[in-house]
């Protein structure tokens, strides 16, 4: 199951519920700056030895993949004018796209994920900190 997560009309982050993958597919379209797939191949299956041509891309954004792989957490999704929109969980085997407007994080339980992302990393000048919804106001949206 892919579940959407959109703010006026703009698309903010997917996450994308893994036990539900039954077969092979790209959860993002052609023009996103980030492409995510899962591959469900048999036993035998062969990938044939590829490269990729050096191509100049122009990302303007920077957009971000978590891989949980223990625990779960609360993710919160802000607007890109630091507006609170909603919250959900995300879980062991969830992966999440973070595709425009800000998030944060409140551990649910222990807690380990990959994080995926464009770089070069250029340090904290490119984050801009901002305060995080009052857990009394947060909506979960399941």
């Amino acid at each position: 199951m892919i579940k959407e997560f959109k703010y006026k009309n703009k698309l903010i982050a997917i996450i994308i519920k893994s036990d539900e993958i039954t077969k092979s597919q790209f959860f993002t379209d052609d023009a996103s700056p980030l492409q995510i797939g899962c591959f469900c191949h048999k036993k035998g299956t062969i990938v044939k030895a590829h490269t990729h041509k050096e191509i100049t891309r122009t990302i303007s954004h920077t957009g971000e993949v978590l891989i949980v792989t223990k625990g779960s957490a609360r993710l919160d999704l802000y607007s890109n004018e630091k507006e609170y929109i909603e919250s959900t969980i995300i879980q062991e085997g969830d992966i999440v796209y973070l595709i425009d407007g800000g998030h944060g994080l409140k551990c649910v339980n222990d807690l380990k994920m990959f994080e995926i992302k464009q770089g070069p990393y250029i340090g904290l000048a490119e984050k801009e900190r901002f305060s995080e919804i009052e857990d009394e106001k947060v909506i979960i949206n399941e």
